[in-house]
This record gives C-alpha cells, sequence and structure tokens, in this order.
C-alpha cells in the first residue's frame, strides 16, 4: 500500500484488536465512542467522520443510510458480531461496501450463557439464594421444586455457528435434541447428535425447553407470539440470547403470567435498553441479562482481534469469504 489506510473505530474495542492496528505501519486510525454502548454517538459527529475512512468497525450504534452515504471513500465495515440490523443493508449494498462480521468469535459465549440461563431457571438459581440470604434456609422443604435437564427436549431453532456449540452442551446433559433450521440438512444435525424438525409450530408442542439462534428480519419478528405461547408445555423455558423482537414481550409477560410457560431468558430486548415500565423487568419468571451473552474477557479479545483482522485482510485481499455478508 503507498498510503496509510484510515480506520475509523465506532465505539471501543479490546486492545487486542487495537494492537493490530497500531502495529502495522498501513494503517491510522481514530476512535470515537460514548459512555454508554447504545445508540449514543452523535449520528452528525458519524457522517463528518466516516467522509475520510476508508474501513470501520461497529459494535451496537446505528449506521443509517444517512450516515453510510457520507463515506465516500468507504470500502468495508466490520461488525464486531454477527449480527448486523444496526446497519443499513440497501445503502451499504448501493455503495458497494462490503460488510463483514466476527463469524467465528462468540459462538462459545453465547452457548454457555445460553446454559447458564437454562440451568439458572430450571434450578431456581434467584429463589434459593434469596431464600438463603433472607435467613430462610429452614423453608428449603416449602419452596417448588424445580426441574431436571436430564432427558428433556430441547428445540434449537437456528443452527448457525452458535447453534452448533449449544447443542454439545445439551448433549452433555443428556438432553434429547431437536433444530429447527430449514438450511441445514437432517444428515449435518444427525451427525452432531440432534433431529431436525420441519414444521416450528408442530416441534415446539413438544419441547420442555426452546433456545431461539436467529437473525431479526421482517420474517422473523413477533416469531413467537400467543399464537405459539400458549400451545407450548407449561413446563416450557423459552431462551433467547438472538436479537430483541423475535419474541412479542407482551405476549410473553401474558403467558408467564398465565402459566403458560415455566419461565423465560433474554439476553435481547425489542428497545435497548428496555424501558423501565417494560413489564418484564418485574416479572419473577423471567431471567434477565443486559445483551451480555458474548461479554466474556475471552471472547472480547477474539471478537475484537477478528473486527480489524478483516478490515487488514480486506485491504491485503485475504478476507475469508464466510466472514462476508451477502447483500
Amino acid at each position: 500500500m503507498t498510503s496509510k489506510k484510515k480506520i475509523l473505530v465506532v465505539q471501543k474495542i479490546h486492545e487486542i484488536g487495537m494492537q493490530l492496528l497500531n502495529n502495522n505501519p498501513n494503517y491510522e486510525y481514530e476512535i470515537i465512542d460514548a459512555e454508554e454502548m447504545v445508540t449514543k454517538v452523535d449520528p452528525e459527529v458519524l457522517k463528518k467522520k466516516i467522509e475520510n475512512c476508508d474501513g470501520l468497525s461497529i459494535r451496537t450504534e446505528k449506521l443509517t443510510g444517512d450516515i453510510i452515504n457520507h463515506g465516500k471513500k468507504l470500502k468495508v465495515i466490520s461488525r464486531h458480531g454477527v449480527g448486523y440490523d444496526n446497519i443499513d443493508l440497501a445503502a451499504t449494498k448501493k455503495n458497494n461496501i462490503t460488510l463483514t462480521i466476527t463469524s467465528t468469535a462468540n459462538a462459545i459465549a453465547v452457548a454457555e450463557h445460553v446454559m447458564f440461563m437454562l440451568l439458572s431457571i430450571s434450578k431456581g438459581t434467584n429463589m434459593y439464594n434469596k431464600a438463603v440470604k433472607s435467613g430462610n434456609f429452614s423453608d428449603r422443604n416449602k419452596l417448588p421444586k424445580t426441574i431436571e435437564l436430564w432427558k428433556k427436549n430441547i428445540l434449537i431453532v437456528g443452527f448457525g455457528r452458535i447453534g452448533q456449540c449449544l447443542i454439545k452442551r445439551c448433549l452433555g446433559f443428556e438432553m434429547n435434541v431437536f433444530v429447527y433450521d430449514p438450511f441445514i440438512t437432517s444428515e449435518k444435525i444427525k451427525s452432531l447428535g440432534g433431529q431436525k424438525v420441519e414444521k416450528l409450530e408442530e416441534a415446539i408442542k413438544i419441547m420442555d425447553a426452546i433456545s431461539l439462534h436467529l437473525p431479526l428480519n421482517d420474517k422473523t419478528k413477533n416469531l413467537i407470539d400467543m399464537s405459539l405461547l400458549k400451545t407450548m408445555k407449561r413446563n416450557c423455558i423459552l431462551i433467547n440470547a438472538a436479537r430483541g423482537g423475535i419474541i412479542n414481550e407482551i405476549d410473553l409477560n401474558t403467558a408467564l403470567n398465565d402459566g403458560l410457560i415455566y419461565g423465560a431468558g433474554l439476553d435481547v430486548f425489542s428497545k435497548e435498553p428496555p424501558d423501565v415500565n417494560n413489564p418484564l423487568l418485574k416479572n419473577d419468571k423471567v431471567f434477565l441479562s443486559p445483551h451480555t451473552a458474548p461479554f466474556t474477557e475471552e471472547c472480547m479479545q477474539r471478537m475484537g482481534k477478528e473486527t480489524i483482522q478483516n478490515i487488514i485482510d480486506f485491504f491485503e485481499n485475504k478476507l475469508d469469504k464466510s466472514k462476508i455478508v451477502k447483500l
């Protein structure tokens, strides 16, 4: 390269990723960030900064079409994560910009987080912890009984890298694993120890647990609503560590209150951060985390490194095609 490529880093990433730029004389960079990680960077600042950059890394900040159109030199956007619903895909395609994701970085962390939620709900973590700390140890025989995962049916909806990491952990608990994914063959699923189901609406009726691993789009928005919730088993646990909006939150709250399902675990919300009056925040039957499924130290290192490496590989014509989003 005859001149340095200018990289705009929108929202801080792990220092291991930044070291790749610090150690490479072919690149210079600028970081713009806000105290909070959820859509707090001024769009007008982004418009101005994006004008002179060749590459851009981004976490959760929104990249609207208006912002992207200001990037006259922009050639590559590297998403710190696997979801990209915060990026205007039409504008990205129109401007002939390559969009990449950290496709290999977060699967383990998210799969572990799903198991953490599933175990926390089935084993009554909050209930037991509260009982002991509040001095009610002797009430242990009065507390509701919890649930074993052994021999229970779990449905993994979406069988990409995260789903394929999750199945290994479910099998470790000797669960019966079913998979719904129209794009994955039954042979592939069977080779990993699962059973393919063809119809989601029928499959959920026999499941003790359901874990969602789908992108948010027009087809998946409000996919899980009351019409499906009311057909689930009463001991079913529903987990969403994918994208907010796939589950209709109002319907979920009603289903939990009416005892239609046993419990739910949410790492993502339709609006982030959720409104303080969101009824799920006060519902004891739902286990919540603030979109932190991939926030392990190890995962943040991998994601930071892969985010920047994707940019470098793009300009050096070495980018793995599996990390490019088809627009």
